[in-house]
């Protein structure tokens, strides 16, 4: 299995969430008519939820606070940790939607952060390939798709181009090059956004579980909310307010929306899970992302060649739709699968070196489709809810969601400086 974020790389102490917020002088309201606890109240501690909270800390003014409780023991552990760690273009999802603009905008972002603080990352470029006519017709989807709405650089590898950088990589019918695409090391991400957050005095809340939140006043939320918190280690229940609610609660952020909203208005989580398999063997050697071209109806882009920054080669993630999050185990049955997918493009694999490496699951409002053109395609859901004031809601946040966290975070806070109601984030 992946690591997980190393503790000695975390805040000195990792207590629970109630030891935590007295030791930073934060008190606990047990009345609807005292003063907020916080200003923001941030659900969620992954790599969304941190750039979010960073954000508010570092923006809403000094007078304001921030709290980001994360039911783990480390925040990052979910999704955001189990991931291909790609710095993706935006070329999948279609003009209009969040997906798009927010990918476009966090991507270049991403890259400015990493260079400015020194975090692990790489603008390696990815190939998608094509195998039949119906691929090839795909790749000139995407191609004129760059060119004609979004300006972003994509351009085709002829055959003598492709033999000489990746003689390994099969494309019998066309190469499309994105050349903006990288890798990034995200836990480093992580700790920097954690870094940021804390800098600006945000307050994290470990091990704090969330159970019930309530909107207090009328219309609802307009007195601030209340939020009931379960101290993992001990079990223990206290209740914070805040004026503000952001549900980035990933994997559990449709349990957070279920929890506000009226029975007509409850979604329902289908969990994609991707698994991810390393290969041990020197040969054949890749150093070029590589994706097949997308097909339609597909939950995710296909099973890819992924690189880590040592330059270590993955598998995945492959879509597999479960019941729960729970199960993080690499299931051993979907390697034949995997081994028929990589070969389309990756002839000489030794398939006996193929290892099971980690999983992840994707948090998904339908069963459906990645790229816009496919089948019921779900854009990231990040609004106001109607009839509530100071909830900024956040569903549907998978891929390309690591790409676009900084953008992600701008538009959370453009949100509520847009909402009449909330003049002191002005």
């Amino acid at each position: 299995m992946r690591p997980r974020l190393p503790r000695t790389l975390l805040p000195t102490t990792t207590p629970s969430a109630i030891r935590l917020l007295r030791h930073n002088s934060r008190l606990f309201s047990h009345s609807a008519h005292r003063p907020s606890d916080f200003t923001h109240a941030v659900i969620g501690g992954g790599v969304v939820g941190l750039a979010v909270a960073r954000e508010l800390a570092r923006k809403a003014g000094p007078s304001a606070s921030t709290v980001l409780l994360e039911r783990h023991g480390a925040v990052g552990t979910e999704t955001s940790s189990r991931n291909s760690e790609v710095i993706h273009a935006g070329i999948y999802y279609g003009r209009d939607s969040l997906k798009t603009k927010l990918c476009l905008r966090g991507k270049d972002m991403l890259y400015a952060l990493c260079a400015d603080q020194n975090i692990p990352h790489r603008r390696c470029g990815k190939w998608i390939v094509a195998q039949n006519d119906v691929q090839l017709e795909a790749l000139h989807r995407i191609h004129e798709f760059c060119e004609s709405e979004i300006d972003v650089p994509v351009r085709w590898v002829g055959r003598d181009e492709a033999a000489r950088r990746e003689p390994a990589v099969r494309a019998e019918k066309g190469i499309l090059e994105s050349p903006t695409t990288g890798i990034i090391d995200s836990h480093s991400l992580m700790l920097c956004l954690l870094g940021h957050f804390e800098d600006a005095g945000g307050t994290l809340a470990l091990g704090s579980v969330v159970e019930a939140v309530t909107p207090l006043g009328t219309p609802p939320g307009s007195d601030g909310w209340e939020i009931r918190v379960r101290d993992a280690e001990s079990g223990e229940t206290s209740t914070i307010t805040a004026d503000t609610l952001v549900n980035s609660a990933g994997l559990g952020a449709v349990a957070i929306h279920n929890m506000i909203v009226p029975e007509a208005d409850k979604k329902q989580m289908f969990y994609a899970k991707g698994n991810y398999f390393a290969y041990t063997a020197s040969s054949p050697k890749v150093n070029t992302l590589i994706y097949p071209a997308p097909e339609p109806g597909h939950g995710g882009l296909g099973t890819h060649l992924t690189l880590d920054l040592a330059g270590r080669i993955k598998f995945g993630p492959d879509v597999e739709w479960v019941d729960s999050p729970i199960d993080l185990g690499v299931n051993p049955a979907r390697l034949v699968e995997t081994i028929t997918e990589v070969k389309r493009y990756l002839p000489s694999l030794d398939e006996t070196q193929l290892m099971p490496d980690y999983a992840g699951i994707r948090p998904k409002l339908a069963k459906a489709g990645a790229v816009a053109h496919g089948k019921g395609f779900v854009d990231f859901v990040i609004r106001k809810e109607e009839g509530y004031r100071g909830w900024v809601n956040l569903l549907n946040i998978e891929s390309p969601g690591l790409t676009s966290c900084l953008a992600i975070a701008e538009h959370v806070r453009m949100l509520f400086i847009r909402s009449a109601s909330n003049d002191y984030y002005v």
